[in-house]
């Protein structure tokens, strides 16, 4: 949910109205709020009985991280979300990409049991951070380690550019987000309900026609 602030947990209704539609496999994120990846007790608490909630609702996996204040994968503050995980597949998120050390926070995870890395190469986009990410690939070669997931800035425009630049890769995340705007006829413009920036008239959400596009070009 809440693509326009990278992403935050979805509820458990939208899951389950996920099911009664499709089998598609899915991985939930686990982001309590918007901001870093340094999180309470009370944060992780809250995180772990959401993924049992969530894992009982028919999810496949989940999309964790937590840092440090000095930027390191925190082993302990994610051991009670894997161990509420047990069962279910693990990606660590993009934590990753704000982490002190990228390679090390790779190869942490690797040690906890994660299957995937989602990244850009630390970097604002994927598509500035292909130096990190040929070296993550390699490690994933060199190490059997986990997919490395690419991701922020993927799109039908540039996903052939990436595929010749990164030989290696063969997983991508994009979220295909379109601006939509609202058919409100009132609006009361001085007033907004959040960020500063934002306003209530423009909705994102992903787009049918960019996944369709996204998916034709990646099977060729």
């Amino acid at each position: 949910s809440a693509l326009a602030l990278g992403g935050l947990t979805p509820y458990t209704e939208l899951l389950q109205r996920l099911r009664e539609e499709s089998d598609i496999p899915v991985r939930c994120l686990m982001r309590s709020r918007a901001g870093d990846f340094l999180y309470s007790r009370d944060e992780i608490d809250l995180m772990s009985r959401q993924i049992r909630t969530l894992k009982a609702a028919g999810v496949n996996g989940f999309v964790i991280g937590c840092l440090t204040n000095a930027g390191d994968l925190d082993d302990d503050a994610m051991q009670p979300l894997i161990k509420a995980a047990e069962g279910t597949a693990l990606t660590l998120h993009r934590c990753i990409d704000v982490s002190c050390d990228p390679i090390e926070t790779y190869l942490q995870a690797a040690y906890l049991g994660f299957d995937t890395v989602l990244t850009s190469g630390a970097a604002r986009s994927c598509t500035e951070g292909t130096k990190t990410l040929a070296a993550l690939l390699h490690l994933r070669e060199l190490h059997n380690g986990p997919e490395v997931l690419i991701g922020a800035g993927v799109s039908a425009a540039n996903i052939t550019a990436l595929r010749n630049t990164l030989p290696g890769a063969r997983a991508f995340h994009a979220s295909c987000k379109e601006l939509i705007e609202s058919t409100m006829e009132f609006r009361r413009e001085s007033v907004p309900m959040g960020l500063p920036g934002f306003d209530e008239w423009h909705i994102q959400q992903t787009s049918e026609l960019q996944v369709r596009t996204l998916k034709e070009l990646l099977s060729k």
